[in-house]
């Protein structure tokens, strides 16, 4: 027994001798002697360790046997490794700065980590010194500063990121990871930029791959995919704040204030367990939208028509104005005439007093944007993490939960106040070095979204009879007392507008407004309802430490959709909508002479309900020259696919401009339109005075937009040819496949970094939009024929007499395009360290679109991505002890925006973003003063979007 006792007493003295192995130190620049906070202490061999604090020291106690060595590292210096060999040891390192940033070690481009220099395809990059030193607003923002990337600007708080062209709002094409989960909208297949993203507190570096990364990342992984990682709170411990104000200035919106705030808290309680929270709230102004132009069609590929004025006319659609589109030809008085002749029947209008009235066609005077909502943009976020080491190796098993609510403006094919929106995330994840396996669910709600286009309409709807019958009292009494019928027009708009039309800021018109945006029958209301889900999981393991021959992983993952809309976006009328799709992968890696040369291979498969696998191989070899591998020579041939987004295949929405109905087999027939009137000469013909459409309608009995032009066209000229009526015949929309072939140039040498590349991408069954009208009557084949007397042309087919009434209705389809279509272009880019501490880069983009339109007049591509694009930095981390600076400079040529709200040219544009920073490390802060935009000179990104200001803050940050 006493022996027993004397060997559980040594045991439990060893364990605990071990237990209270200590170290502290302190980590300084090698040529300044400043001291790095930030910078990483970890056991070698373990996951063990902490983080510099401000001023640069460290402590920390392991449980590990002596001697062992820890390596301090930190990204943008060369790691140093210390050996420890006893305890309370203090360790004073100096970091000498890496001259370029092609050492930094990238995890994305082959799911293993590897240095920038060696990656076998392009990357960018932003680790937490370029951070902590962006000129932008926000990190997120910055990202418009990495070469070949453009983040176009929907909102104050929704910025799009896009590389290689084909940008939208709705990304779907751009995958963004954050902390490996796909933070998109599983209702929109998107994401929101930032708004429900990370906090800047807890990022830990942000990678970018442009183009197909399928191979690996599955579907959508098609033109890009952005990864955000955060700290781990067994390294990054602390409290860390951030206070940020300052103003949005636009000619629109005046100059207004904005708030963010953020803070940190990450603790590690033991070698086994550590928690980490983040909160961060943003609030400002939103870019006021007043683009008040007219935008008519004129074809896929082509800008609109723009008309800057409504003067002399008197039926008119402004771009952000809503219920204009209420208009008398919608009814069936026809005309202004034809409600003079209905008052005149109820004898409100003596007879013939409706001879005074024109057959003109009127609008309802809309309500402008910025009065059918409050213009705030707000953003909350919080993070929560809890991360358990059972064992003493580096197997790690976390929870991560995500929230996010805010509010922004999203514009699709309408204009959405997207407010209160709500989205939760909440992963398990067990990994080590080796593998990972984990599980997550997103869950969205609208919350108090709603369409501003249809709230505009059905505002106008609500009273449309009096004001139209005001309308028509007014102009009478206007030409009888002389005045010509323009003058007559205005006058009667004006009086009908100040004796009915709801007054923006009243209590009668902010009831109204509240009533229709509560409502999500969009015949009268304006709701935007969801209640989405998403559950995925995924896997990976790579056999390196089992396998000696080649680097080889395997993995999958599985999703599962559950569309829940209640109707208002997707044909979930009696419940939700469930779909699913899985895949797997395997990836060699193999390197030869001297590890000079590396061979990756990778091929993917994957299934989704309603379609067929698909398989997705990836090849790249990449060849380090020079004597210290200093240059880099890369090839790569890579394959991505799109599955067809939740929209693609289930939407079902009256747009006002057009149906969207979703092409998936099953939602055709669970789609039926409102009832939709016919003309009075249909009527006269003994037709129905309504019809309802299904969605089949619009895939099986349609015309093509480009064909109904040129036959109105030949009737305008009078010779109607029914030959020019081509029948829409297309498949169901199908996934998306793209080819792409890259080569490029690393090479540093000393100070100075060089990157170039050069892609060219093939594309099959490119998804897009295309719209076609059915007629409300009639088979588009012409075999049905209405018997009309002689006189009125004889026996006739219906589905052309309904062409000839305007009886049709128009419909977005979602398809593929069987055309041609490629896009190429490359970048080249230079970093350089110069005049001692002084970072410069200089980058230029080219991106162009291959595409015949003629080939298929009715695809619109949108590539919406300019030609040419130039990048410009200079900074200074210490131009004196503890004040840096930095500069950035974006100059874009002009280029076309197509998109089912609008297709207009976006002129060329210079921007200029700085900052000068000062740091005080008695007080474990630093200051930043900066702007962005600073030339004042706005911009617009899309039509229909507020034109982009300047804005301008100040920040504090606290233990950085």
């Amino acid at each position: 027994m006493k022996k027993l006792l004397s060997v559980i007493f040594a045991l439990f003295v060893g364990s605990v001798m071990v237990a209270q192995t200590t170290i502290t130190g302190s980590v300084t620049e090698a040529k300044t002697e400043q001291p790095i906070p930030g910078a990483n202490i970890k056991v070698v061999g373990k996951s063990m360790g902490t983080t510099t604090d401000f001023d640069g020291n460290f402590s920390f106690t392991v449980d590990h046997e002596l001697p062992f060595k820890i390596e301090v590292s930190l990204i943008g210096f060369s790691s140093t490794i210390v050996e420890i060999t006893q305890n309370n040891q203090n360790v004073k390192v100096e970091l000498e700065e890496a001259a370029t940033a092609l050492d930094e070690v990238v995890v994305s481009a082959s799911r293993t980590p590897e240095r920038v220099l060696e990656s076998p395809v392009t990357i960018e990059r932003m680790d937490i010194r370029a951070i902590k030193n962006t000129s932008s607003p926000s990190f997120y923002d910055g990202l418009e500063n990495l070469k070949g990337v453009d983040v176009n600007t929907n909102s104050l708080t929704f910025k799009s990121v896009n590389t290689r062209g084909f940008a939208t709002f709705a990304n779907t094409r751009f995958m963004q990871l954050v902390d490996g989960m796909d933070n998109s909208s599983p209702a929109l297949n998107f994401n929101l930029g930032n708004l429900l993203g990370m906090s800047e507190l807890d990022v830990n570096s942000v990678e970018l791959l442009p183009g197909a990364s399928s191979a690996l990342y599955g579907a959508n992984a098609f033109n890009g995919i952005l990864f955000m990682t955060s700290k781990n709170p067994f390294n990054s411990e602390g409290v860390s704040v951030y206070v940020k104000t300052g103003i949005t200035s636009q000619e629109a919106a005046g100059d207004n204030n904005f708030t963010d705030v953020g803070i940190r808290m990450a603790h590690r309680f033991s070698d086994k367990f550590a928690a980490k929270a983040s909160f961060s709230y943003l609030k400002g102004t939103e870019w006021y939208a007043t683009d008040y132009n007219q935008y008519v069609d004129q074809g896929a590929g082509n800008p609109d028509l723009v008309i800057p004025s409504i003067a002399g006319q008197t039926a008119f659609d402004q771009a952000n104005i809503y219920g204009d589109e209420v208009t008398l030809a919608a009814t069936p008085f026809g005309n202004l005439r034809g409600v003079g002749q209905y008052l005149e029947s109820i004898g409100q209008l003596p007879p013939g007093a409706s001879a005074l009235l024109p057959e003109d066609n009127v609008s309802r005077t809309g309500y402008k944007e910025v009065d059918l909502w409050d213009n705030i943009a707000e953003s909350a976020k919080v993070d929560v993490a809890l991360h358990y080491k059972p064992f003493e190796d580096d197997l790690e098993i976390i929870y991560n939960g995500k929230f996010g609510q805010g509010n922004t403006i999203y514009q699709g094919s309408n204009r959405y106040a997207i407010k209160n929106f709500f989205m939760q995330q909440h992963k398990i994840e067990v990994r080590n070095d080796d593998f990972f396996v984990r599980f997550y669910t997103t869950d969205e709600d609208a919350g108090d979204s709603y369409d501003m286009r249809f709230a505009g309409i059905n505002m106008n709807k609500a009273d449309a009879s009096p004001w139209f019958g005001t309308y028509a009292g007014a102009f009478i009494g206007a030409v009888s007392q002389g005045a010509s019928q323009d003058v007559a027009h205005s006058q009667a708009r004006q009086f009908a507008d100040a004796t009915v039309t709801l007054q923006p800021g009243t209590p009668e018109f902010k009831a109204a407004l509240d009533a229709v945006a509560a409502d999500p029958d969009l015949t009268t209301g304006a709701k935007f309802q969801d209640q989405t889900k998403l559950y995925h999981g995924d896997a990976n393991y790579n056999f390196r430490n089992m396998i000696d021959f080649a680097d080889i992983q395997v993995g999958g993952s599985w999703r599962q959709f559950s569309l829940n809309s209640s109707g208002t976006i997707f044909t979930d009328y009696d419940g939700p909508i469930d779909y699913n799709e899985y895949g797997a992968y395997m990836q060699v890696q193999k390197k030869f002479i001297d590890d000079r040369l590396k061979f990756t291979g990778s091929i993917r498969y994957d299934k989704a309900k309603n379609f067929d696998g698909n398989y997705s191989p990836r090849v790249t070899v990449s060849y380090s020259l020079g004597k210290g591998k200093t240059r880099n020579l890369r090839a790569s041939f890579q394959t991505g696919f799109r599955n067809p987004s939740t929209q693609d295949q289930y939407i079902g929405l009256d747009a006002g401009q057009a149906i969207l109905v979703g092409s998936a087999p099953d939602n055709l027939d669970r789609y039926l339109s409102n009832p939709i009137s016919t003309s009075s000469s249909a009527q006269m013909l003994g037709l129905p005075s309504s019809v309802q459409l299904s969605g089949r309608a619009a895939y099986e009995n349609a015309y093509t937009l480009a064909s109904l032009y040129a036959f109105g066209a030949s009737a305008a000229a009078g010779a109607p040819n029914p030959g020019l009526l081509e029948v829409a015949n297309f498949d169901y929309v199908q996934p998306e496949r793209v080819t792409a072939y890259e080569v490029g140039y690393r090479a540093g040498f000393g100070r100075v970094a060089f990157d170039m590349s050069a892609y060219y991408n093939e594309y099959q069954d490119f998804i897009g939009n295309k719209t076609v009208v059915s007629p409300l009557y009639g088979n588009v084949d012409f075999s049905d024929i209405i018997p009309l007397p002689a006189q009125l042309g004889g026996p006739t087919p219906a589905a052309l007499i309904a062409v000839a009434n305007g009886d049709y209705q128009p419909f977005q389809v979602y398809t593929n395009s069987k055309a041609d279509i490629a896009s190429y272009g490359g970048s080249i880019g230079a970093t350089a360290k110069i005049f001692g501490n002084y970072d410069f880069g200089l980058s230029y983009t080219f991106a162009k679109f291959d595409f015949d339109q003629a080939s298929d007049p009715d695809y619109e591509a949108g590539f919406n991505t300019p030609e040419n694009k130039v990048k410009f930095s200079i900074g200074n981390t210490e131009i004196v002890e503890n004040l840096g600076f930095n500069i950035n400079v974006r100059w874009s040529d002009e280029y076309l925006w197509e998109s089912t709200f609008a297709d207009a040219t976006i002129d060329a544009r210079t921007v200029i973003d700085a900052q000068i920073n000062y740091s005080i490390p008695s007080f474990k802060s630093t200051f930043k003063i900066g702007g962005a935009n600073l030339g004042g000179q706005e911009y617009m990104v899309a039509p229909g979007v507020g034109n982009i200001g300047s804005q301008y803050y100040i920040s504090w940050v606290i233990n950085p």
